[in-house]
């Protein structure tokens, strides 16, 4: 690696060559469908190594703009565009509407959304869960898991985990189909009104199992975001296990600016 003027380091070669065809088919030069050229063909356009070229493909594949296939190349995927998720998606005005957040969102983007339950029913709460629940670990919550399409495209899986006593009493919430304005609405309409929704987010490479479920390439960028919904008594009521394509999301927040 290089030194650059001032004794900044430079960008190895290879990186600047995996971020120009990244911006290629970002910019839709090549379009989805289409190979990404060869690696005798980029060695001949960039003046590389073969080695430089592998190593820029290796970027370019964690992108997950691109999937490989044996014995053809890299070929650039039939990705849907970037949706934006943003602070206002739990408004109680989309729950009244009927709409939970991510159908709402997902017609405000002019998408077409589907969500495949792949389980419901009790579970031991991870640690994680409970700790955020309030309950010991291995304490039997309820847990609904989802995978979420897009234009036919899955981006996104959620596991959400409810304590046991809140849920019991609401039938609702075992069902495929909660209702109109999804599960949220129905814990309100049982009095469990909320008062916010605490979010961590932390960006990371996929795991094999993850990138398969997902439909994404080995090690593709995945963002795996954890959800807290606080009632106005001060209770948290759901927590929501989220991995989400991280080429598919756009994450748009509002901050107030006052004391």
């Amino acid at each position: 690696m290089g030194t650059a003027v001032g004794g900044e380091r430079s960008v190895p070669r290879y990186v600047q060559i995996a971020e120009e065809i990244v911006q290629q088919i970002r910019a839709g030069v090549l379009k989805p469908g289409e190979m990404v050229p060869s690696e005798s063909e980029l060695v001949e356009r960039y003046g590389v190594s073969g080695g430089t070229i592998r190593k820029a493909m290796v970027e370019v594949r964690a992108s997950g703009l691109v999937e490989t296939r044996h014995g053809k190349g890299s070929i650039v995927k039939d990705r849907p565009p970037v949706r934006h998720r943003s602070s206002d998606r739990f408004r109680r005005s989309h729950r009244k509407g009927g709409k939970a957040a991510y159908l709402a969102e997902s017609a405000q983007s002019g998408a077409t959304a589907k969500v495949s339950v792949l389980y419901i029913g009790p579970m031991e709460a991870p640690e994680d869960a409970a700790r955020r629940l309030g309950v010991p670990a291995g304490t039997q919550v309820l847990a609904r898991r989802r995978l979420y399409f897009r234009n036919g495209i899955p981006v996104e899986t959620a596991t959400s985990y409810l304590p046991w006593d809140v849920v019991k009493d609401i039938p609702e919430l075992f069902a495929e189909n909660p209702g109109g304005g999804g599960i949220y609405a129905r814990l309100e309409d049982h009095g469990h009104e909320f008062a916010e929704f605490v979010e961590s987010l932390q960006a990371r490479p996929a795991s094999k199992a993850e990138a398969s479920e997902l439909a994404l390439s080995a090690g593709a960028p995945v963002v795996h975001l954890i959800r807290e919904a606080h009632t106005t008594a001060g209770h948290v009521v759901e927590v929501c296990d989220t991995l989400m394509a991280a080429d598919q999301f756009v994450f748009e927040y509002r901050i107030p600016a006052a004391d």
